[in-house]
């Protein structure tokens, strides 16, 4: 992102495929770092600072023009801030109880029932009889999981999948990415009381803040700019196959940060939920869901 909605006509140093790869682990990295924070830093307090962080990106970089709106273009947008804040928020909880690989695995449960539900063909909702198969199996493994970290983990879901809806209906009112960058606006300031009053003093240490700003650019910023990037000549579809592939990326960055070992039911539920992400994105076909389903903040 170089300026405002912005759009460069110079080839990406890597190719599309990468840079969506490069955004996946960068998600991923951040949420196990910022994981590994969670022992002295209440998990609110990082993910307002995320939020914060990106929002400050893309307020200097958008600048998103606010003068004529109407009514309407501003409920949707703090519609779009408020799936937002709590898509984020509740992932945080659900993998500060959980292992982040099943975390995700979970979340993915939202997006992946929203694309199948775009479909035509009743078939097609054999792909959320394969994922849910997937999440049964975590229940099949040695470990008891904490059923709060599950519950947030699907309200996480559910807000992805009004998030993208959300998206939609965004990208209609506002110009470019204003909408996104108000939106962040939006999440942040919800968090605000929540983040000051669990966060306290951590917001005074210089310490906190940097850690905060690292895990907002691992998180946010760089995934969304390579995203953005890519998403100039990747088909949307390829996009979200590619996608599909958060689960296990979660679940490496669980392994890789934290040292989260997953059992073999573990391993077989993401198997699940992957297999059915990508076959719910070849149906929908190279349209809205290939893409929707995975672009987030």
């Amino acid at each position: 992102m170089t300026g405002r909605n912005s759009s460069s006509t110079r080839r990406p140093v890597l190719s599309p495929v990468w840079l969506v790869l490069v955004g996946i682990a960068s998600v991923q990295l951040g949420a196990g770092f910022a994981k590994s924070l969670f022992d002295e830093v209440d998990p609110t307090t990082i993910v307002w600072l995320r939020l914060a962080t990106s929002m400050l990106v893309l307020v200097a970089v958008l600048r998103p023009r606010l003068r004529g709106r109407t009514r309407e273009d501003w409920l949707v947008v703090l519609a779009f801030g408020a799936s937002l804040a709590l898509m984020n928020w509740a992932i945080y909880q659900s993998f500060a109880r959980i292992p982040l690989g099943v975390a995700v695995t979970i979340e993915f449960i939202g997006p992946l029932t929203l694309a199948v539900l775009g479909s035509r063909r009743p078939r097609d909702l054999a792909w959320v009889v394969l994922a849910a198969v997937g999440v049964l199996l975590l229940g099949f493994d040695g470990d008891d999981l904490d059923a709060a970290g599950v519950v947030f983990a699907l309200v996480a879901g559910a807000a992805w999948a009004a998030y993208i809806l959300l998206s939609a209906r965004t990208g209609r009112h506002w110009e470019g990415l204003d909408g996104l960058a108000v939106a962040s606006v939006v999440a942040a300031l919800l968090l605000t009381p929540f983040a000051i009053g669990i966060g306290g003093e951590d917001l005074l240490d210089p310490r906190i803040l940097l850690i905060g700003a690292a895990v907002g650019l691992l998180s946010s910023v760089i995934p969304y700019s390579c995203e953005l990037v890519a998403l100039r000549s990747l088909s949307p579809g390829v996009f979200g196959i590619l996608m599909s592939l958060e689960p296990a990326a979660a679940a490496l960055a669980g392994i890789l940060v934290l040292g989260e070992l997953l059992g073999a039911a573990q391993w077989a539920a993401v198997a699940c939920v992957i297999a059915a992400s990508v076959g719910a994105t070849r149906a929908a076909g190279a349209g809205r869901a290939g893409r929707d389903v995975v672009v987030r903040d």
